[in-house]
């Protein structure tokens, strides 16, 4: 039984955006950013039991409108059928689901039974004119992401395998929760969804200790407390009903329609969705407020929800939406004539913001160095996104081959082998067959920076900043991580731990302290014990140093040597590796020159070192 959708306290920018999607399905669904514990999931879940309910077919897998049945629907296109009123389809999507349990696939049992090829339909059949939600949606597997982007673009899911070639309506409210903390989502997916809500916990004590009271209740007796919430719950619900209802005769200006365009271009929105979901998300505001006419405060409660996700924004800059810039452009539609000197007044405004977010340890001018181009791959480096990785546990289907104990069942070839040996059917050990698939992976990038105190040095921690900052902007279509080390003084420090958030990139890498030493034998075994923990991930080692090591582990140890030692143990446990030498100067010892020969790493030397050529440089390494 899932907590009551009205008990819940505060968050009404989230219940709007939900009841919205409610009313009019098409808007695309929502995406709930927030931290941990902010009652995401709770109020997605919630949502189920406030929808009106809908007409189904006894019997139906695919989820058919009794008016419209799936070709595909043995059910649907029987003679004889019973309708009945059910809630509304709430579907999960777990992270680890396989593709075939997403879409569907052969149905083994009645196949084996000597049945013609018949599809069994998977969630997004089951998801069908109802609800399918995503917990960490960023989280979600890349051949997972294609999948939802195919069906959410079409409307339709079609699968073409196993001798099947089976199409059926898949219509359905993408609803996904994430934490920033963990990554964004791939643009493409993001724009996706219609509306997106930034969820926080409640900072008042009086309404935090509601929440708990509440909860507690709900926890002590769910039936008597869900009870104590059905008026209040029936009202929402007819509230629900007759939006949809009211919906087709909702009118929207055209001058509101130039405003919602005027609004997109304003805030460089470049996708023309974000357009007709404002549209349909004020006409919805107008259904639920009982009315027939969108007015300009409904094209602002839309774009609120709209735009946040679609914006342009730095790597530096927080996600969400300017509203007081917001209130700005609405004024100026309003009153055409302040719209100058309102215009003048916003511009003051921005220069003023850029100033304030002014970095420390800033990233170099793109113009600063020349560009730097790898032409040689190192030999040991891994497959990861970049390269496709062949028998992997998730991807798609490559091919199938024999194999007696299988750990991925290729359906249609196992059937295949055993209907050719003639006979009576029947499936032996010898006709199984083992799926092959082609799938991805990410790549760690660690890099190790020399922070010790050398002319070079802040003009390296700049470069390393920017080339941070600038591979996580890709990560989330990369699904790469990246670390890093620096190390001055007596010791190295992990400055930043895997991470592929740029918001958390930015808050740790604020300012990289210089000076010091050179503790070089202290960060590659520092580097050593950060890739043992990530094993699961193809690393990349990026070393920025001179090489020049004058502080060993052991006092009684060469410093130098315990470094080349730190090296060839890399070397020997096949850890790729890049060397970038920063010495400087006309005498140079070329010890950064020795130490990529102990790693069998690629060498190069920067002159002039910016975020851009370094970004470019570990990009080439691992395509």
């Amino acid at each position: 039984m899932s907590f009551p959708f009205t008990a819940i306290v505060e968050q009404q920018q989230l219940k709007t955006a939900l009841l919205l999607c409610a009313v009019d399905p098409s808007l695309g669904g929502v995406l709930i950013r927030g931290d941990k514990g902010s009652a995401k999931s709770t109020t997605a879940r919630a949502l189920t039991d406030i929808l009106p309910q809908i007409e189904r077919i006894v019997g139906c897998a695919f989820n058919c409108a009794p008016e419209a049945p799936s070709v595909h629907c043995e059910t649907c296109n029987e003679t004889d059928i019973t309708t009945l009123a059910s809630p509304v389809p709430f579907i999960t999507l777990p992270l680890g689901a396989s593709e075939d349990r997403v879409i569907g696939t052969l149905d083994l049992e009645r196949a084996l039974k000597g049945a013609q090829r018949v599809f069994q339909p998977g969630l997004l059949a089951a998801a069908h004119r109802g609800i399918l939600y995503i917990d960490e949606v960023n989280l979600l597997p890349d051949h997972l992401v294609d999948v939802l982007l195919d069906a959410a673009a079409m409307g339709v899911n079609s699968v073409q395998r196993e001798g099947l070639s089976v199409a059926h309506p898949a219509r359905f409210t993408l609803i996904g929760t994430m934490n920033l903390e963990e990554g964004d989502l791939r643009p493409q997916l993001l724009d996706r969804f219609g509306l997106m809500v930034e969820v926080t916990a409640p900072r008042d004590k009086t309404l935090r200790a509601e929440v708990v009271r509440r909860r507690i209740a709900y926890e002590a007796d769910q039936s008597a407390y869900a009870s104590a919430w059905d008026h209040k719950q029936q009202t929402l619900r007819e509230q629900l009903l007759e939006a949809q209802q009211l919906l087709p005769t909702v009118i929207l200006d055209d001058a509101l329609l130039d405003l919602i365009s005027h609004l997109c271009c304003e805030f460089e929105v470049a996708s023309l969705r974000a357009d007709i979901v404002i549209y349909k998300a004020s006409r919805a505001l107008a259904a639920l407020a009982g009315r027939t006419q969108v007015t300009p405060e409904d094209i602002r409660g839309a774009a609120e929800l709209a735009l946040p996700h679609r914006r342009r924004r730095k790597p530096f800059e927080q996600p969400g939406l300017d509203k007081e810039r917001l209130d700005d452009l609405m004024q100026q539609a309003q009153a055409p004539e302040s719209q100058e000197q309102s215009s003048e007044s916003t511009e003051g405004q921005g220069d003023e913001n850029t100033e304030e977010q002014t970095q420390v340890f800033a990233a170099s001018a793109p113009e600063a160095a020349p560009n730097i181009v790898v032409d040689a791959k190192p030999k040991q480096l891994l497959s990861g996104k970049r390269n496709m990785a062949v028998d992997a546990s998730r991807g798609r289907v490559l091919r199938a081959v024999p194999d007696e104990n299988p750990s991925s069942l290729a359906v249609a070839a196992t059937l295949r082998s055993a209907a050719l040996r003639g006979g009576d059917f029947k499936v032996t050990r010898q006709d199984l067959h083992q799926q092959i698939r082609l799938g991805q992976s990410a790549n760690l990038i660690l890099f190790v920076v020399d922070a010790s105190g050398s002319m070079a040095a802040q003009q390296r921690m700049a470069a390393v900043k920017g080339a941070v900052l600038s591979l996580l902007t890709d990560a989330y279509q990369q699904r790469d991580q990246v670390a890093v080390i620096s190390f001055r003084g007596t010791s190295a420090s992990l400055l930043l731990p895997p991470t592929r958030s740029v918001d958390l990139a930015e808050q740790q890498l604020q300012a990289l302290p210089t000076g010091g030493r050179t503790p070089l034998a202290h960060a590659l075994e520092l580097a050593l014990e950060t890739l043992a923990q990530t094993q699961d991930l193809p690393p990349l080692l990026v070393l920025l140093s001179d090489g020049k090591a004058n502080v060993a582990i052991n006092a009684a140890n060469d410093p130098w040597q315990e470094t080349l030692n730190f090296a060839e143990l890399m070397a020997e446990r096949g850890i790729p590796a890049l060397v970038l030498d920063t010495e400087t100067g006309y005498l140079r010892l070329g010890k950064a020159r020795q130490l990529a020969q102990a790693l069998g790493a690629e060498y190069l030397t920067l002159e002039e070192l910016s975020a851009e050529n370094l970004a470019i440089t570990v990009r080439a390494c691992l395509k």
